[in-house]
């Protein structure tokens, strides 16, 4: 059989796409595989984020930490997990690793650094193999999944990207429910143990598979120039309109959009994992019992990771700022309801707004993406990407570490309504997100001149 020979084809806005190699060829499956290998590599790190909260009781208790000591290693973790996805996306942009090397070190490091919270009773140690390799470790899983997936998805890339990064958050669900049945510390070491050797199959196995596609790939079977004008074919249009010209990072910084998006991603993954990290010490201060604290954990991990293809599905529909403001707001409201819940001592409507809270925590990320895409152009997409997702550092450490410090001086109930009004402000701050290269035409009344004769 005849190789494939590819043709570069460009569009009306001058964007490049190489069609005519089908998936199959280049790797021997289809471009699902990439999906759903890239989703189950997500899934085997989750726990390592998303069932922090969860094990934080039992640490406080088992080796006499206190509450700012235990969820500043989640704060670490985080801090870590998202500046190495800068250096980690020029090693793929430049070919110097291949997905695959990135996962399978990366899951490496995710499991010693479950196998050393499990066993360590030594808090600095503790801080190196989870908070710093651990977070390394799934900072380059995150990294590679999300970049090769959307590769080989350049068709439905908001809803790629929402569908493998949920899986983060739906991996950890099993571990939740683990850790409250188990709550002991011996307990607790075995499940960590069993999510360490869990996570070191599945990467081994699924990272095997990834593979990135030749640079601008295009699904041969859908026609790219089409594509660009055709809102049938193109359900995203006329909402989100392609990027004004290609910006370097540099360029992206002056336009004042990119630290724009740096600010409100960071006061929105802030907001996300200060739920995440203290929805189930709320439900226990708040006397609602440690089986609707695990449950509350696990519904809100659940709603995180399903609702951002559904979220990146609406986007398309309805514009991508109008969609991120909503979900922003939902998850301040959300937060405003958990202490109404919370206070009343409600134990179903703690569960709801801790599903709300789950799905506008989960839903921005996958939305801010693509932004950085439509408003930069894809020349520089990896590094300017990497840029705005470091806002997660700023976020993990102000959301996380900084309002655990504050827990024992002002309580619960003031750090979730602050955190509420965090979620607000970045509704707000949408607003003024515009998109550089584009003059902003204010609506004027028609006025016009009088024609002669008449």
């Amino acid at each position: 059989m005849s190789e494939t020979v590819p043709r570069d084809v460009r569009d009306v806005y001058g964007r490049r796409y190489r069609i005519g190699e089908d998936a199959q060829e280049l790797t021997g499956h289809s471009r699902r595989w990439q999906l759903w290998a890239a989703w189950a590599c997500m899934v085997a790190i989750g726990p390592l984020q998303y069932s922090f909260g969860s094990a934080a009781l039992g640490l406080e208790t088992s080796r006499g930490w206190g509450v700012a000591q235990a969820m500043w290693l989640l704060a670490l973790f985080v801090a870590c997990q998202a500046l190495v996805a800068i250096p980690a996306a020029r090693a793929q942009r430049i070919r110097r690793a291949s997905p695959t090397q990135l996962v399978v070190l990366g899951g490496v490091l995710a499991a010693a650094g479950l196998a050393t919270l499990a066993h360590s009773g030594s808090y600095a140690a503790v801080v190196v193999g989870y908070s710093v390799l651990g977070g390394i470790g799934a900072g380059l899983v995150y990294a590679a999944c999300i970049t090769t997936s959307a590769r080989w998805f350049p068709d439905r890339r908001v809803a790629t990207i929402g569908f493998v990064t949920g899986g983060f958050a739906c991996g950890a669900v099993p571990s939740i429910a683990l850790l409250t049945i188990f709550d002991s510390p011996a307990g607790q070491r075995l499940v960590f143990d069993l999510t360490a050797v869990v996570t070191l199959l599945i990467v081994m196995t699924a990272g095997g598979v990834l593979k990135d596609p030749p640079r601008h790939w295009w699904p041969a079977d859908i026609d790219a120039q089409a594509w660009a004008v055709d809102r049938k074919l193109n359900r995203s249009i006329p909402h989100n309109i392609p990027a004004a010209r290609h910006y370097r990072p540099g360029e992206a910084m002056r336009t004042g959009a990119l630290p724009l998006m740096w600010l409100t991603l960071a006061f929105s993954t802030a907001l996300s994992l200060f739920g995440i990290a203290f929805v189930v010490s709320y439900a226990v201060d708040s006397n609602l019992g440690t089986a609707v604290a695990g449950f509350a954990a696990g519904l809100l991990a659940v709603v995180n990771g399903l609702g951002r293809s559904f979220a990146g599905h609406l986007s398309d529909r309805f514009g991508r700022r109008r969609v991120l403001a909503a979900v922003l707001m939902l998850e301040g409201l959300a937060h405003v309801g958990l202490v109404a819940a919370g206070e009343s001592g409600v134990q179903a409507a703690f569960v709801v707004c801790a599903m709300f809270a789950g799905l506008g925590g989960g839903a921005f990320y996958a939305i801010m993406a693509n932004l950085v895409l439509e408003f930069f152009g894809e020349n520089s997409l990896l590094q300017n990407q990497a840029i705005l997702y470091s806002a997660k550092a700023a976020g993990g450490l102000l959301g996380v570490g900084v309002t655990a410090s504050l827990v024992a001086t002002v309580g619960y109930r003031p750090l979730f309504l602050a955190a509420g009004l965090v979620g607000l402000v970045a509704a707000l701050s949408v607003r003024f997100l515009k998109q550089p290269g584009r003059p902003a035409l204010p609506v004027r009344p028609q006025l016009g001149t009088p024609v002669a004769g008449e």
